[in-house]
């Protein structure tokens, strides 16, 4: 059992340790920097109020007066939701697709394998980077704090990282259901990435306007670091939606492979 998690896992550790140095690079960067931004936060925080509503909404640029508001607005907002989203969306892009392109699926399923698990253990192969990175980065994040004697909630930043989870997930599905339909991988990854991209633009520009239902749709509206470091508010009914979004995507991608001629 989960011979193809195993095997596809094992293929994800080295991206995953990489792409976890870097991220863990910038954000040391970025919280090593938030020390003079401290000395001079009524300034910056006078400028971002003079700023659209919809760039202080998609960015979360709310306030930099803390270092929990700052690193909403330099980190999360940017690299959570926004490149993680793309990156889960690409990775489940080619789960599929790219076997399809290489004829290498065709060779998968001549083995006593369904489509179904095969679908279903390449997907959980995804846990590697989510868990990964949903487990260093806050331990680093907050270790970075405290070295510059700024130390960010360590609870609040915890569930920051629990619930992105569910919205990584949900990303990682529309990518897996393009990758069920498409026969080429770059073809999938990509139309998952301008998707995800369209999603978070299409919220955040429709934030306080009488289209503000439009945003709706997308996954970002459901998962907001700014309102969990910042305002301590959680949505766990939007948590449990994107993750009920989630498993639709699978199963919707599992009834379209079934279906596929490959």
């Amino acid at each position: 059992m989960f011979e193809t998690t195993r095997y596809e896992s094992r293929r994800r550790v080295k991206g995953t340790l990489a792409l976890t140095v870097l991220l863990s690079a910038f954000v040391g960067l970025v919280i090593s920097i938030y020390p003079s931004f401290a000395e001079s936060t009524a300034e910056i925080d006078a400028l971002v109020e003079s700023l659209p509503q919809a760039f202080r909404e998609g960015f979360g640029a709310e306030s930099y007066a803390s270092i929990e508001g700052f690193l909403s607005a330099e980190v999360y907002q940017f690299l959570w939701v926004l490149l993680l989203g793309l990156y889960f969306t690409y990775a489940a892009g080619g789960l599929i697709a790219n076997d399809v392109e290489s004829g290498r699926l065709y060779l998968v399923l001549a083995t006593p394998i369904s489509r179904t698990r095969l679908v279903v253990e390449k997907f959980l192969s995804l846990v590697v980077p989510l868990v990964t990175l949903n487990t260093v980065l806050p331990v680093f994040v907050f270790g970075a704090s405290m070295a510059i004697d700024y130390v960010i909630d360590p609870w609040y930043l915890l569930l920051v990282h629990l619930l992105s989870i569910p919205y990584l997930l949900a990303c990682a599905g529309i990518g897996l259901v393009l990758s069920a339909v498409v026969d080429r991988g770059e073809v999938a990854q990509r139309s998952g990435i301008a998707i995800v991209f369209l999603l978070f633009m299409l919220d955040s520009v429709t934030v306080g306007t009488d289209f503000e239902w439009l945003g709706s749709v997308s996954p970002t509206r459901y998962f907001d670091p700014t309102e969990i470091l910042l305002d301590q508010t959680l949505d766990l009914v939007g948590a449990v939606g994107l993750l009920f979004v989630a498993s639709v995507l699978v199963v919707v991608a599992l009834a379209l492979f079934q279906r596929r001629d490959v």
